[in-house]
């Protein structure tokens, strides 16, 4: 017997299925915003060199560093940090922050990704 997918237990994203849009960062590709009872969005995101410094008032965002080139940072605030594949940084709440030069990201976003919660200064 086929189980209804609404009682499945389990929901697959392939990001290569999924159409890329921009954000301050670049280009992100978002999964499981539309999954009712799952609390927070997973995005792949191609950052440009050119990310823009923001932040979140009710977001936190955790990086997880798939793809760097060499000299990648993060900007933190006003503290610039070195990055490199298999890192992992939690970003909370009220914390500027910016990718310096081109990466590809993972990121877990909790709750959900709100582009109405993107501020800049």
């Amino acid at each position: 017997m086929l189980q209804d997918v609404s009682q499945r237990g389990y929901e697959v994203a392939d990001f290569a299925e999924i159409i890329g849009v921009p954000c301050p960062c670049g280009t992100a590709r978002r999964a499981f915003g539309d999954v009712v009872d799952f609390p927070g969005t997973i995005h792949v995101t191609e950052i440009s060199a050119a990310a823009r410094l923001h932040y979140h008032k009710r977001l936190t965002e955790t990086y997880y560093f798939l793809e760097c080139a060499p000299d990648a940072q993060l900007q933190l605030d006003e503290e610039l940090i070195d990055v490199h594949p298999g890192m992992c940084v939690m970003i909370r709440p009220g914390t500027r922050h910016r990718a310096v030069g081109k990466m590809k990201v993972l990121i877990v976003v909790l709750p959900k990704f709100d582009s109405e919660d993107e501020w800049f200064d």
